[in-house]
């Protein structure tokens, strides 16, 4: 039957990190693979008081029936003032709430890109973005961010097909946990409007800041330029998956309302709505304590990045470089020339048995075969040092 499938499924390949966490129930492993947030830090006892209240008699007929496709009004009207806090000013209608921002980058691939169409990205950039992307038969361009890369070369390269869109994860991307400076920022807008492209702020990241600064978000500084979300070009995606819990899968996006219309047509064609008692249980425990909670969540894994980076530092042969983010979950570890980091998987899981992703796969055009990103979310300083230790010795031989 695969004679019959769409010629986009072609491009649709499993995501290498899916594939090894199936790896990673063997007995012993230290895990530096996905970028998993640690159970310990999640708000159990205010999802369990949540889910009760939503499944008493009051709420349980609104919890368990279906709702409208833009996303619970409680929710988003939090949402609102969440988004208020980080200078972005916006209304209820802005607000569209998805399944996890993966679903919102799936259905702004679906919007803006037909076969042969251009999305600029990082080199490396997030692989469920390219994933997501990859669909809907795009050609990828490396986003240059301070370069020297300008409009006209951008479009000249894109040929017959249009620039659609920038996507980047400005505060500690992942994979590489760096984070674009207030002047990246302000340039990429000129960017965008010079190529009259729309730009995709993932801010899945934004709330884990440890050192530093904060930055505005890129759709924020915009605002300042337009006065108005109306006229903005910047689509912001943001989750609740690092900070509260990943597995109820409540993400959202922010954007004009023309862009949100369209996004709501595909909701209602795709699953008519994200799960109104996920979507009330996140609103409680929200208002609840997100501003108590991030603090203690920062503090948890601002320790672990301390302990990996010291770690790396005395345990790195030379030659080994590696990136020192201020926030976010992941340090990005470039190896030295010739050296593969699919290869130095096999060993360390075969030898030490210590998981991470080579970094091949969070390339467009399969570059990057000597670079690994590290998590150290879901590890505790102990095993933190430890794998470290033990990845230093395979790399030494």
């Amino acid at each position: 039957m695969h004679e019959l499938f769409a010629t986009r499924a072609s491009r649709m390949k499993a995501s290498e990190i899916r594939e090894l966490l199936k790896l990673l129930d063997q007995p012993g492993i230290i895990s530096f693979a996905g970028g998993i947030p640690d159970p310990e830090l999640f708000p159990a006892d205010g999802f369990s008081e949540a889910f009760q209240a939503a499944l008493g008699p009051e709420q349980q007929a609104q919890a368990l029936q279906y709702s409208v496709s833009e996303g619970y009004v409680p929710l988003r009207e939090w949402l609102v003032g969440h988004m208020r806090e980080i200078g972005v000013e916006c209304g209820l209608d802005n607000i569209l709430i998805t399944s996890g921002s993966q679903q919102a980058l799936d259905y702004l691939g679906k919007l803006y890109l037909s076969p042969g169409d251009t999305a600029l990205v990082g080199w490396p950039t997030y692989l469920g973005a390219l994933s997501a992307f990859n669909a809907y038969e795009p050609r990828f361009d490396r986003l240059s961010i301070n370069g020297n890369r300008g409009a006209a070369e951008y479009k000249a390269a894109a040929g017959a097909g249009a620039v659609k869109f920038a996507y980047l994860s400005p505060d500690f991307a992942n994979p590489t946990g760096e984070t674009v400076d207030l002047r990246g920022r302000e340039a990429l807008l000129d960017l965008a409007d010079d190529l009259n492209c729309a730009l995709i702020e993932d801010g899945a990241y934004q709330a884990l800041r440890y050192d530093g600064d904060a930055i505005p978000p890129i759709l924020a500084l915009e605002l300042a330029r337009k006065g108005s979300i109306e006229d903005c070009r910047t689509i912001y995606c943001g989750s609740f998956s690092k900070t509260l819990s990943p597995g109820l899968r409540v993400g959202w996006v922010v954007a004009p309302k023309p862009v949100i219309s369209q996004l709501v047509l595909m909701k209602q064609a795709a699953d008519l709505h994200s799960a109104t008692i996920n979507q009330m249980a996140i609103d409680q425990v929200a208002r609840a304590c997100f501003d108590t909670h991030i603090p203690m969540v920062r503090r948890a894994y601002s320790a672990r990045r301390d302990a990996m980076l010291q770690a790396l530092q005395e345990h790195m042969p030379e030659g080994v470089q590696w990136t020192k983010p201020e926030g976010g979950m992941f340090i990005w570890v470039t190896l030295p020339v010739g050296m593969d980091g699919a290869d130095l998987l096999a060993s360390a899981l075969e030898t030490v048995k210590i998981a991470f992703v080579p970094g091949k796969a969070f390339f467009p055009d399969g570059t990057g075969a000597n670079t690994i990103r590290l998590s150290f979310s879901n590890s505790d300083e102990d095993a933190i040092r430890e794998g470290v230790r033990r990845l230093g010795e395979v790399l030494r031989g």
